[in-house]
């Protein structure tokens, strides 16, 4: 009987790998294990190989460079992946349905879309991931961890996107820009937020006014505007309300709940919008 072509296989996912070293350096993506520990800073890698790369970083040493542009990098992978950008090759694709990637490793993280593989598993709550850069950064969630830190009023935050996307408030930079009416926004999920005004289709019109809803359930709520029906009442005294919002509001007045504190000198409000304006009496002083 012929040997198995990949005769070493990972007892916690089922992969399978034709050398042992490759199984080992395998098996700590789920063990967790960096015995690669790099002498200047001490951070740990669960392969050489990475070690190698990080160092390369901090000595700025970039030997891979680009015949057609010069560009250097510190890893044949990158110089590689780069290249492709000159001959628009995209050599790996999906079986599945055809999306093409420059990358092998690209096409394995998209086939697990189709497959439903989740090999990376959070050790505090069994949430299981696609890439282990996503099991990383939800691992924030249960260690608090946030290594990013903005450098003009030091907020940390336990994503880069959302430090690059906080640090244009100082700049005011707006670099994401609807073709549709030219406004301007600080971050790409604030643009399609906005795109979904133009595209969105709103089936559903006041026959009073002629605004338009995408839901029918929004239109039965902006019809109590012109109907005055007050479905919402309070239990305490029956005073009825268009809103539920408006009803949590008022039900305060007999609770005597304030739970909007000012910063400044700790009175409280029932209101949010109570307390800003509150608060804009000390931005005058």
């Amino acid at each position: 009987m012929p040997k198995p072509l990949r005769p070493h296989h990972c007892s916690h996912c089922g992969k399978r790998f034709t050398q042992l070293r490759n199984l080992k350096d395998h098996e700590r993506t789920h063990t967790g294990e960096k015995p690669h520990l790099c002498s200047q800073c001490g951070k740990g890698f669960t392969q050489l190989g990475n070690l190698k790369d990080h160092e390369r970083r901090r000595t700025g040493y970039k030997p891979f460079q680009c015949s057609q542009c010069q560009k250097s990098f510190n890893r044949v992978e990158d110089l590689k992946r780069h290249e492709m950008t000159h001959t628009g090759e995209k050599a790996f694709q999906c079986s599945q349905c055809g999306k093409s990637f420059t990358q092998l490793g690209n096409l394995k993280i998209h086939e697990r879309i189709h497959t439903g593989e989740k090999p990376f598993q959070c050790s505090q709550c069994g949430k299981s991931f696609i890439k282990l850069g996503n099991l990383k950064m939800h691992l924030r969630t249960h260690t608090g961890e946030k290594p990013y830190h903005c450098s003009d009023c030091g907020k940390q935050f336990t994503q880069l996107g959302n430090l690059k996307s906080h640090e244009r408030t100082h700049t005011r930079a707006k670099p994401y820009h609807c073709s549709q009416c030219e406004t301007f926004f600080f971050s790409s999920g604030d643009l399609m937020k906005h795109e979904r005004t133009h595209y969105v289709e709103r089936p559903y019109q006041c026959s009073q006014c002629g605004k338009r809803f995408i839901k029918s359930s929004h239109l039965k709520d902006h019809k109590r505007i012109h109907t005055g029906e007050k479905t919402f009442h309070c239990s305490q005294c029956g005073k009825g309300f268009t809103w539920v919002g408006n009803l949590k509001k008022h039900e305060m007045t007999h609770t005597g709940d304030k739970p909007f504190q000012c910063s400044q000198c700790g009175k409280t409000f029932t209101q949010l919008v109570h307390m800003k304006t509150h608060e804009r009496t000390h931005k005058r002083e």
